[in-house]
């Protein structure tokens, strides 16, 4: 885990929690608990040992999936993406080269939503997760949908104006962005924004809607 780097833990999969550098340790969790509870299928299972055998070097899962490539025998045995770790190195190289590549976006800059690399599909069945490139002095034009989003500044500082009000940002900040409120992001420095929300279901019920101005 490296900072920046976007983790999955999905349904049914069993996983630690550790730090093994000398210092603390801060991430922030995207959890699906309160459909999960309302649907009643919330429960947990403890791994019989204190820690979980590395069964697969680093970097096997993106060898296997990530390279525009897939096993012959893989046959989707998850609605969750086979890749668990999506390195934020990558990501950052991506954003930098759409940005140096092609024109921006009113509403968002440079955004990218994380995929499964299996269905071309979002990382979990029940929650989306983006990625965004503000460069110094962007500031976007405002929009908002029937999602619920929270944000986590990854690089940079600026601000955001969320219905009626503004919130000032830096990196490593969170912030929260209600149903059907509009946003706009103004970015002081070249900024990266990560930002996650219950989009997929909304889609698959046919719910979401979105608009710009």
């Amino acid at each position: 885990m490296h900072p920046g780097d976007f983790i999955l833990t999905p349904s049914w999969t069993y996983h630690d929690h550790g730090n093994l550098s000398d210092t603390p340790t801060v991430w922030m969790d995207g959890l699906d608990f309160p459909l999960v509870n309302y649907l009643n299928t919330s429960f947990a299972e403890r791994y019989p040992e204190e820690v979980q055998p590395v069964r697969q070097n680093e970097g096997d899962a993106h060898a296997r999936y990530g390279s525009n490539l897939m096993p012959i025998d893989y046959n989707h045995p998850s609605l969750s993406a086979p890749i668990f770790n999506y390195p934020y190195a990558r990501t950052r190289m991506v954003l930098e080269q759409l940005y140096c590549n092609g024109a921006l976006d009113s509403w968002h800059g440079i955004k990218m939503q994380y995929v499964n690399p299996a269905t071309g599909g979002y990382p979990m069945p029940s929650i989306g997760a983006f990625v965004q490139l503000l460069p110094s002095g962007f500031r976007s034009r405002p929009y908002r949908s029937t999602e619920a989003t929270i944000y986590s500044v990854v690089e940079g500082g600026g601000r955001s104006q969320i219905g009626n009000t503004t919130f000032d940002w830096t990196k490593r900040d969170i912030f929260v962005v209600p149903s059907w409120n509009p946003v706009s992001h103004e970015a002081d420095e070249e900024t990266v924004l990560f930002s996650f929300s219950d989009r997929p279901i909304q889609k698959a019920l046919g719910l979401w809607r979105e608009q710009t101005t």
